[in-house]
């Protein structure tokens, strides 16, 4: 099998990941992102599942206000593409989910461009994910979000404190969205971003897609590619700051949705991410000061010799929440050091009956494929779907609210009855 890689420069087309190359990439991904074996398959211990689906659907939002986003093609014109110098200038997909308003008329937002939703399920969803989904069970293309694309900002949701999330390693921006749309429909602007050659996939604006590169001696992918991320970030908050003094940021010039420029409060900048995500969370809120609170949804803290990275071995002065997943995993030196170093509020906390996956889509859309019962356990635990969504998304929120809009919640402080299966580590 050969994946092509066609750049979004007209005329311009490379070669892609090799089977090999595709092998050696999936090994990273069990390294990087620790996917646990498989686990007990009994089914009585699972809860009831949903039949098939050929397009699933996303849970939709618990905010007190619809969904709007915008995707936007960035170009980094100060740095050669780190990946594919040839290219010429690093050029990133993002997308913008804010509290919307005045939605007739717009059209939902497709979860996957058509491209982009092709080589996810020939490719990524088994090759980069192991979630063990056969081609052609999900029609992913025809997957809609809750989102609505390009309606105006909610004048009356105020201005609006920041979120950036950043995929794991062999996810799409997409992974998250269930979890992102949520935030931004209790107020927030979430913006999600594809680090491009690293990412499985990036479909850009002409059609185009861009596949990850082969990745190589996998411990020297890995520090590179959390160097590039943080980079990335931070130059994404750099595009946000002229969106909001009233600059497009959009490399093509689309237009923007109305209300957008000035409604960003970016003295309120977070992140959160899922995997390498969440490490990348770490190292970009230990470079850039204008992240002030951020979470780690069961990403790595070590480096591949188990040596704990320099953010865990000093840690950080502002908040920092740690959300993993039940059972045995490979986190815990690096969280261990993390929380044993660190000067500022932290926070250990493991979602019951999970797995690596379960802060993902994964737990809302693989229950809907009809998959085998020991496949599901694998993938996404033994606890309930919805019930995994529901506390993932008011802890996130309950965290977010508490140090980028200064309300408290004894959800932080300790053991809740409302959500039992969240579990207070240390």
């Amino acid at each position: 099998m050969t994946i092509m890689r066609t750049n979004h420069r007209p005329g311009r087309r490379r070669r892609g990941l090799t089977a090999a190359a595709v092998c050696a990439a999936a090994a990273l991904g069990s390294l990087a992102t620790a996917l646990p074996a498989q686990a007990a398959t009994d089914s009585t211990a699972l809860p009831a599942r949903s039949v098939r689906a050929a397009a699933p659907s996303l849970p939709a939002p618990t905010g007190g206000h619809r969904v709007g986003e915008v995707a936007l093609h960035l170009v980094d014109h100060s740095r050669t593409d780190p990946w594919q110098p040839d290219h010429g200038s690093r050029e990133l997909m993002a997308t913008v989910y804010y509290p919307a308003d005045r939605a007739a008329g717009h059209p939902a937002a497709p979860y996957m461009l058509p491209k982009a939703a092709a080589h996810f399920d020939a490719v990524t969803a088994n090759t980069f994910l192991g979630l063990d989904v056969p081609t052609g069970q999900a029609d992913w293309a025809a997957v809609r979000t809750h989102a609505v694309a390009g309606a105006s900002v909610a004048a009356r949701a105020g201005r609006l404190p920041v979120v950036v999330y950043s995929p794991g390693l062999g996810e799409p921006r997409t992974w998250g969205t269930t979890l992102v749309a949520d935030l931004a429909s209790r107020g927030y602007a979430v913006v999600t971003v594809d680090h491009t050659y690293e990412a499985p996939e990036v479909q850009f604006p002409d059609g185009s897609l861009a596949t990850m590169v082969a990745p190589g001696d996998p411990a020297a992918f890995i520090r590179k590619a959390l160097d590039v991320r943080v980079a990335d970030t931070r130059f994404v908050l750099d595009r946000l700051e002229a969106l909001n003094a009233g600059r497009n940021p959009d490399a093509d010039g689309r237009t923007l949705p109305a209300g957008l420029a000035g409604a960003l409060d970016l003295s309120r900048v977070g992140m959160a991410g899922h995997s390498m995500g969440g490490t990348a969370a770490a190292l970009a809120m230990d470079a850039d000061p204008r992240i002030t609170a951020g979470i780690d949804m069961d990403g790595n803290l070590t480096d591949f010799d188990g040596k704990p990275l320099p953010v865990a071995e000093h840690g950080l002065a502002r908040p920092f929440l740690l959300l993993g997943k039940d059972g045995d995993t490979d986190t815990g030196p690096g969280w261990q050091a993390f929380r044993a170093h660190t000067p500022g509020w932290a926070r250990e906390l493991k979602l019951r009956g999970s797995e690596h996956a379960s802060f993902t889509d994964a737990e809302a859309l693989l229950p809907q494929l009809g998959l085998p019962p020991a496949t599901l356990v694998k993938d996404i635990g033994t606890i309930e779907p919805a019930t995994a969504i529901r506390t993932t998304e008011a802890y996130v929120a309950a965290y977010f609210d508490r140090w980028l809009r200064g309300r408290c919640s004894d959800l932080l402080d300790g053991p809740s009855a409302r959500y039992p299966e969240m579990e207070f580590v240390g």
